[in-house]
């Protein structure tokens, strides 16, 4: 296999992990907890989730998409040095400043709950820093270091979690949480350092007006916003049963979103290296089919699945999840050709996802809604698949467009 091809492996490895590590931590926490504890760790949980996605956004994509234009040969990797260093600085920099608000808020709240925000203040920078060395490695490709690092933290976090006495409080589940992120922290920035040695750091341009990050923070916002206020909304008019259908079926395609979250985090140093658009267009083009096919397939799986096997997955959420399969499928279809547009138009002229992310996230809420009051949880589920495939088509319309690449450089201002 071509250096190419197993980079790619490592990366997809490296989502798994990662994915993994957040799936085992709630499932370890929801049975050593009793239901109050738990929906204590869940909320700081979430908190966790939003904070680890704003800075996804504002620094990990734009590490990610830091080619080093316009330099020599020579220089670009001293560029990638002086990037991934300062992400590094900036991430360590910034959650300190959310872990002090942290600290404040939790001692106002009262009970569990405050001293469960207070244990994430203390161990947020560990958390974060950690996660965040994994867009450092993708952008030198070489994504098999954080692999070794990732792998390291799902061990650790597993066995940390494992070690408490049922009944423990949110508060030290999040504490333990936190803290067993340190060997993966330290193997991480060990790994790191021959490709940093001598590298300066350079903050201001993460301060600076018109930075990608912001925009890249603004589609973040938009579609988890959006998502939520689907959820919300249904819940006002639907069942919690309806509600649990969709959530449900969705769950079952938990493997498609590691392919997806890999395209999406470690897939623009492998594009950008494709020779002009028609290269890029190319290669995102037979990755968003293979994406599709691979829904279609999953979905198709899923279908045949004997309701024995079904419900010891799902339990007695199985039969109302079932009957989605089909609309939540041909939306995870259409979702990994919507995905590699995305990807393409991110390479190519990142400014211009920002428009259709707020458009069609939106488009996707109205026409959940719209389904499920004209033919109850099938037409949301529908609504969805359409608003995917809307989405799709709109970005690849937009890819076509495109009449020249317009690379641009994390620092952009």
């Amino acid at each position: 296999m071509s250096r190419r091809g197993l980079g790619a492996v490592a990366s997809v490895l490296d989502q798994a992990a990662s994915s993994a590590t957040n799936i085992l931590v709630l499932v370890l926490a929801a049975r050593l907890s009793s239901a109050s504890g738990f929906a204590d760790f869940s909320m700081v949980y979430v908190t966790f989730s939003v904070l680890l996605g704003l800075n996804m956004a504002y620094v990990g994509q734009t590490v990610v998409l830091e080619k080093g234009e316009g330099l020599p040969p020579d220089e670009v990797r001293g560029r990638l040095a002086t990037v991934c260093r300062s992400s590094v600085l900036f991430t360590a920099a910034a959650s300190a400043v959310a872990a002090a608000v942290l600290a404040v808020v939790g001692p106002v709240l009262a009970g569990d709950a405050g001293r469960a925000f207070l244990a994430l203040g203390l161990v947020l920078p560990l958390v974060l820093v950690q996660d965040g060395l994994r867009y450092c490695f993708s952008a030198l490709r070489v994504p098999e270091r954080a692999l070794a690092a990732d792998s390291l933290r799902l061990l650790c976090v597993v066995a940390a979690l494992a070690a408490q006495p049922a009944g423990a409080s949110a508060g030290r589940l999040v504490l333990v949480w936190g803290l067993s992120a340190l060997p993966a922290l330290g193997l991480g920035l060990w790994l790191l350092r021959p490709h940093v040695r001598g590298a300066r750091a350079e903050l201001r341009p993460y301060l600076r007006r018109g930075h990608l990050g912001q925009r890249f923070v603004v589609e973040f916002a938009v579609g988890n916003g959006s998502s939520q206020l689907a959820v919300l909304g249904l819940g006002a008019f639907a069942t919690p049963l309806a509600v649990g259908a969709l959530r449900g079926a969705t769950t079952l395609f938990g493997p498609l979103n590691v392919l997806f979250n890999s395209a999406n985090a470690f897939g623009p140093p492998v594009v950008g290296r494709a020779s002009g658009k028609r290269g890029v267009v190319r290669l995102t083009a037979l990755m968003g089919s293979a994406l599709a096919v691979l829904g279609a397939g999953w979905a198709a799986v899923l279908y045949a699945l004997p309701d024995r096997l079904g419900r010891h997955l799902l339990g007695d959420t199985w039969a109302a999840a079932a009957a989605l399969l089909p609309a939540t499928g041909a939306q995870y279809a259409v979702m990994g050709l919507g995905t590699c547009a995305l990807l393409t138009l991110r390479v190519l002229n990142p400014r211009a996802t920002l428009s259709l992310q707020i458009v069609f996230s939106l488009l996707s809420v109205a026409l959940l809604l719209g389904g499920y009051a004209a033919w109850g949880v099938a037409g949301a589920a529908w609504g969805l698949a359409v608003g995917s495939a809307a989405k799709a088509g709109a970005g690849w319309l937009r890819v076509a467009r495109l009449e020249a690449p317009a690379p641009e450089v994390a620092t952009a201002a």
